[in-house]
């Protein structure tokens, strides 16, 4: 049996027992961050036809740099497999696996017809010498193998921690060019590790905070392209965008989606004050929720759509605050030292991410949703803007550097604190903001 994901680190939280149930996956509950990561192997996929050969090694390097990304997983070298995959339906030799200390063994074929591709796979629990669950088939264009790996790896991680995966996933964020007194920004587009990357708008208006629709299919941003920030809602595929709130002498910006995706929530100034508003995105009525002189905005809803955390300076600092999605006495959930803003809340549903300003330095953290058990992750000159991979294990943000050459990137941290890395871009990003898997 594949064994448990050791050596986690002592806190909060503890370690699940694994289980293995009758002919299913092996489960390991993972809560906490692991020092030990589970050695696999996943030699190159057999190309089944001569038109395959090209895809069959991609294929098994963008699984192995999924998994091993996470920080949960280590790949065992190619250099040191003792057997080799060459019929993916031959039996395993498992005593050759078991030698270089591979816990799973991931196997695979591949397939190209035409524009058409077909990959299959297997992972294998290699002490306990059997397959956990039934091999998979995905079919697709040759055009999106990359998505089909994706789609592997979170199998493979889905059935060796329990967990839902996120490689299947694309992030938007805002695209920055240029110096520092002359930056360059324009939305883009990209698979969560960088690659596909598409601009959705040019770079003649400063455009902030995109975020997706719970389908991915659209996006919300603010632009600057009137002079005043406003609220756009962009369709992914067609590109095309309209304004959602441009009443003469006001402001919005700060949009999220509501988790049906058929109203919002915005912060719009008026006279000089700040409140946050719902809005039905196909009529466009809007319903003030709250109503103070303090500044209300960054709002997120909960999963189920019942609630709303957002920050605001009402009593006296920037803080968090809860309340009921129709409105309602806010409460007040961050009480540590220092400031609190850009909350979001988690897709489990079960913390929120903030940004906190204290003592000089930002960090990206997480709290339950009421206020307890805070924790920071990061540390830095400028943290800020966090955003959750669909399965709520992994938190995405902006880090910028100081001085006159300093320059924004984005980041990803698990949310135990452990494997912080940087994300792979061509040039600078800031306010990210991660979809849900894809369909």
């Amino acid at each position: 049996m594949i064994r448990v994901l050791a050596a986690l680190l002592v806190g909060l939280f503890v370690v699940g027992q694994a289980a293995q149930a009758q002919n299913g996956p092996l489960r390991i509950e993972i809560t906490d961050g692991v020092v030990e990561p589970l050695p696999y192997a996943v030699p190159n996929f057999v190309p089944e036809n001569s038109a395959s050969g090209g895809y069959a090694k991609e294929l098994a390097r963008v699984i192995a740099s999924d998994l091993s990304g996470t920080g949960l997983f280590r790949e065992i070298s190619e250099k040191a497999h003792i057997s080799k995959i060459t019929n993916f339906a031959s039996p395993v030799q498992f005593a050759d696996w078991k030698a270089v200390n591979a816990q799973a063994l991931i196997t695979g074929a591949v397939k190209v017809s035409g524009n058409q591709l077909e990959v299959k796979f297997r992972v294998y629990d290699v002490f306990a010498g059997q397959e956990l669950g039934n091999g998979l088939r995905f079919k697709g264009t040759v055009d999106g193998w990359r998505r089909m790996a994706h789609k592997v790896a979170d199998a493979v991680y889905s059935r060796i921690t329990g967990e839902g995966g996120y490689f299947d996933s694309r992030v938007v964020f805002v695209s920055e060019t240029g110096p520092k007194n002359d930056r360059k920004k324009r939305l883009a587009i990209m698979d969560y590790d960088g690659a596909n990357l598409q601009y959705l708008t040019d770079s003649s208006a400063i455009v902030l905070a995109p975020r997706f629709s719970p389908m991915g299919d659209k996006v919300l941003y603010t632009s600057y392209e009137t002079g005043f920030p406003q609220v756009y809602i962009l369709d992914v595929g067609s590109v095309k965008r309209r304004v959602l709130h441009n009443e003469e002498g006001s402001m919005s910006f700060a949009p999220r989606f509501a988790p049906d995706g058929k109203s919002l929530l915005l912060s719009i100034t008026r006279g000089g004050n700040t409140d946050i508003f719902k809005m039905d995105i196909a009529s466009g009525r809007q319903t003030r929720l709250t109503s103070s002189p303090a500044i209300d905005t960054a709002p997120s809803f909960s999963p189920d759509g019942s609630q709303i955390v957002f920050e605001s300076d009402r009593s006296g600092s920037q803080q968090l605050y809860v309340m009921p999605a129709n409105g309602g006495e806010p409460r007040r959930i961050s009480f540590g030292q220092g400031r609190y803003g850009t909350p979001v809340w988690s897709p489990r549903g079960d913390l929120v991410a903030f940004t906190k300003q204290n003592k000089g330095r930002f960090h990206i953290g997480v709290m339950r949703t009421d206020g307890s058990e805070e924790r920071l992750l990061t540390a830095s000159f400028l943290d800020e803007g966090p955003t959750w991979a669909p399965n709520g294990r992994v938190i995405m943000f902006t880090r910028e550097t100081q001085g006159a050459n300093g320059s924004a990137s984005l980041f990803s941290v698990d949310v135990s604190g452990r494997n912080l890395k940087k994300v792979k871009l061509a040039g600078g990003g800031s306010d990210p903001a991660w979809s849900p898997l894809q369909k």
